[in-house]
């Protein structure tokens, strides 16, 4: 297959990176629309106490162990690590840093998974794979339709991701191919960039000549050596959609060994809050509160929190039970803030999820959610998880719905790939090239709304920890009443020019230094309490 590429395409892969620490920035002083993060500590908080908080964060698993985390874990103080006893009878085991409901008692763990319109797809499939439509009654005629639509879309998305996946390896196999030419005459550790390329001869080698000119296109639209080395993670994205996502054929549920089917079921999993691959929740972790100014790495939002680590979301979409009891278990070990960098088309159990839901908000509890990165209407699309209940008024009412602002600002300061919504998201927040941790002491920028949720969970982990006897409806009141409005108008993730109301409702972006200003004229009241948080 002959593969062709143009420039324009190349640099719609390779776009451009913020500054490292933008999303702490303030727009005045530094020309970047961050949080206003460091001026606040400088100019609002500085010799101030703080109280600790406890931040849960449910995600796909984070390293403990990184450089710039390991100070602020939540450890369990009532829990005797490896003694294989659940000494304070909360009915997990040696849970010190948090818990993995998406792991077996053997300590094996689940990776990947379905999405759960395959898991649907499934279910319904084994029931009406050989059923004259015809023939059914009128409830058995309504869930065959549901049946027939699902099965639509799941065969679409798996013809999309096989071209996907065949245009990444193509790609892959083509930059890698170039580069190994060019390293052959410039030597392998010789950085490459355009002054390097420019001084290659090339009159007598056809293959190389082809390559520098290859390499010059993608280097002029602002990519890197090491951004033509991850088009291998590219091709493995969509080769996990394949092979996982979108096959009925893969169920790695067995490995947790619970029975899936009773969603009261909560006491399952393991001890292990890494997991196989926590890069996401170790970035997650990292943005809200890696350690501040210990000259490594970087600075996390909030200086004075515990990261609770609560492994639920695998390569794939999480599941209904595990999120469940993800939050109850959030709730009943002390945290204060729990951040669902996570999201789904579809649901197949919301009443166990609204439950929880509802328990964290009955105990005074602030959920942070991602809007998701589907670059869709969130108020014409439904989706999952989210704070509506019974009917489609929203319900829970310390729940805030993010959404992600870009750094470049202007009419570019929406993600073009953000979700919004002037009802269902409450606010915007960094998720653009976030500068932040990954596993085996790593950081690297990522984006997404994964990003702001946490961006914005750390500005509301720094107010209950200057401002402890708020309440969570307290604190999202703050988040929302101080964002600063956005009077411009901007590109929508659909492309046409809309005032910033029209995305969603505050039609702002979270900031610190007005949450903290706002904060201190805000009269706390009493909240109901949970397990007493410890560092």
């Amino acid at each position: 297959m002959t593969l062709l590429i143009s420039a324009f395409a190349i640099a719609s892969i390779f776009a451009q990176q913020a500054p490292e620490n933008w999303f702490n920035l303030d727009a005045k002083q530094d020309k970047v629309q961050g949080l206003s993060v460091e001026k606040t500590y400088k100019e609002l908080l500085k010799g101030k106490t703080s109280q600790t908080v406890i931040v849960a964060v449910i995600d796909s698993g984070v390293d403990a162990e990184h450089e710039d985390l390991k100070d602020v874990m939540w450890v369990n103080a009532d829990e005797i690590p490896n003694n294989g006893k659940d000494d304070d009878n909360n009915g997990y085991i040696d849970d010190i840093h948090g818990w993995n409901f998406i792991g077996g008692a053997d300590g094996k763990n689940v990776h990947q998974d379905n999405l759960e319109i395959t898991r649907l797809y499934r279910d319904l499939h084994k029931k009406y794979k050989d059923s004259d439509p015809s023939s059914l009654s009128k409830k058995a005629k309504k869930e065959y339709n549901k049946y027939s639509k699902l099965k639509k879309e799941l065969e679409k998305n798996r013809s999309e991701a096989e071209a996907q996946a065949a245009q990444m390896v193509g790609l892959h196999q083509m930059f890698t191919g170039a580069l190994k030419a060019v390293k052959a005459v410039v030597g392998e550790d010789t950085e490459l960039n355009m002054e390097v390329l420019d001084d290659i001869d090339v009159s007598e080698d056809e293959a190389l000549a082809q390559g520098v000119v290859m390499l010059k296109n993608v280097f002029a639209n602002g990519a890197t050596e090491k951004d033509l080395k991850e088009l291998e993670g590219a091709a493995d994205y969509y080769n996990s959609q394949l092979n996982y996502h979108y096959n009925p054929d893969f169920d790695p549920r067995d490995i947790v060994g619970d029975n899936y089917r009773n969603s009261a079921d909560r006491n399952y999993g393991n001890n292990d809050v890494e997991g196989p691959d926590a890069m996401h929740g170790t970035h997650v972790s990292g943005i809200i509160a890696a350690s501040r100014n210990n000259d490594i790495g970087i600075n996390g939002v909030a200086d004075n929190v515990r990261i609770m680590s609560i492994r639920a979301v695998p390569d794939g979409d999480e599941r209904d039970k595990d999120v469940a009891n993800a939050i109850r278990y959030a709730v009943d070990n002390g945290a204060r803030i729990i951040n669902m960098s996570f999201g789904k088309k579809y649901s197949f159990d919301k009443k166990v999820v609204d439950a929880a839901v509802k328990y964290a908000v009955k105990k005074g509890v602030l959920l942070v959610h991602a809007a998701g990165n589907d670059g869709i209407n969130t108020d014409t699309n439904i989706f999952y998880p989210n704070d509506r209940f019974k009917n489609k008024k929203r319900q829970a009412k310390t729940w805030v719905e993010i959404g992600a602002l870009s750094w470049e600002g202007g009419e570019n300061s929406v993600a073009p790939f953000s979700n919004y919504g002037s009802d269902n998201v409450d606010v915007f927040s960094p998720g653009v090239d976030l500068y932040s941790t990954v596993p085996n002491d790593q950081y690297k920028a990522s984006s997404g709304t994964s990003m702001a949720a946490p961006a914005a969970a750390g500005v509301a982990a720094l107010v209950m920890s200057y401002y402890p006897k708020l309440t969570a409806k307290q604190v999202k009141k703050v988040l929302l009443d101080s964002a600063i409005d956005v009077e411009y108008e901007v590109l929508s993730p659909k492309g046409d020019r809309v005032q910033f109301y029209r995305l969603c409702r505050t039609g702002g972006v979270i900031n610190a230094y007005e949450a903290i200003k706002l904060a201190r004229k805000t009269k706390g009241k009493r909240r109901v309490k949970t397990k007493t948080p410890r560092a």
